[in-house]
């Protein structure tokens, strides 16, 4: 949930990421303008990533999904890199959350 306001000041969703990363955009626009983005661990919801809308199996679509990775590394590389809330003795490396071997 966000205030309406936030909201508009950070200039909503993005457009030009018709269906890959436009929450993680939004939620980096409001980090980078002052506020938090906060976990509530008693909350649950569930969110099914493409159950509707399916894999990206056209050329069409994977070359959609490629320019939506481009302008978000554009964009946010290297500052969403550095979250502040992630260790630096945990690797980048890979998913697994294991320690930082360089």
């Amino acid at each position: 949930m966000v205030r309406r306001s936030v909201f508009e000041q950070v200039g909503g969703l993005n457009e030009e990421l018709a269906v890959a990363f436009n929450d993680i955009d939004f939620c980096l626009k409001v980090r980078e303008a002052g506020y938090r983005n906060v976990y509530l661990p008693h909350v649950k919801l569930y969110h099914f990533e493409s159950k509707s809308r399916g894999y990206e199996e056209t050329a069409e679509q994977k070359l959609r999904f490629e320019n939506e990775v481009t302008l978000m590394r554009e964009r946010w590389n290297p500052r969403a890199s550095r979250d502040g809330c992630y260790s630096p003795n945990l690797t980048l490396e890979h998913e697994n959350f294991g320690i930082r071997t360089s």
